[in-house]
């Protein structure tokens, strides 16, 4: 009698694992949109992983390159704490504005040189600077987007940095409390 418990019990048991096996094998099916595509963002950061660690500058070198002729320093922060502080002779575009229009009126040509930085490379005013979790560094973002638009040439500032000790020129459009 036992025995045939046992088989009765696996006869029943092998077939709904069996299915619920294939259940969880069984992918959705994708939900198209011709303006997202998560396969070519993927291609671009693992492209772009070797080069964007040779273009992360010191102070000093982020210093140097602002002064050359034709740069543009992008700050992708928001409107908002762009005018509470920025270095000096940033161009602000907020991150959420990136357009191939909105891009090209800031940085016509792609072969332009354009200096990055955002709020997780200063500490010491949280309110203009406040630090984002290190995955979501708006560095990253930036740089990745930047190449998906094709831009060649992206530099950004590496270290962190406290806004009082920083030989960076750093301004305010926010008038004085």
């Amino acid at each position: 009698m036992k025995k045939f418990l046992f088989l009765l019990l696996m006869i029943f048991t092998i077939p709904l694992l069996s299915e619920s096996s294939k259940k969880k094998k069984a992918k959705p099916a994708p939900i198209e949109n011709k303006l997202i595509n998560y396969g070519e963002f993927k291609r671009i950061v693992n492209r772009s992983e070797g080069e964007r660690e040779t273009h992360r500058l010191t102070e000093d070198q982020f210093l140097k390159l602002m002064e050359e002729d034709g740069v543009i320093l992008l700050d992708a922060r928001s409107e908002n704490r762009f005018h509470i502080l920025h270095i000096k002779g940033a161009k602000n575009l907020p991150f959420t504005e990136f357009t191939k229009e909105s891009l090209s009126e800031i940085i016509p040509e792609k072969k332009t040189k354009i200096l990055i930085y955002c709020n997780n490379n200063f500490e010491g005013n949280q309110e203009a600077f406040a630090a984002k979790s290190p995955a979501a560094s708006l560095n990253l973002s930036t740089y990745n987007s930047l190449k998906a638009y094709g831009y060649e040439s992206i530099y950004e500032l590496g270290p962190l940095l406290d806004v009082k000790k920083t030989v960076l020129p750093l301004v305010s459009d926010s008038p004085e409390p």
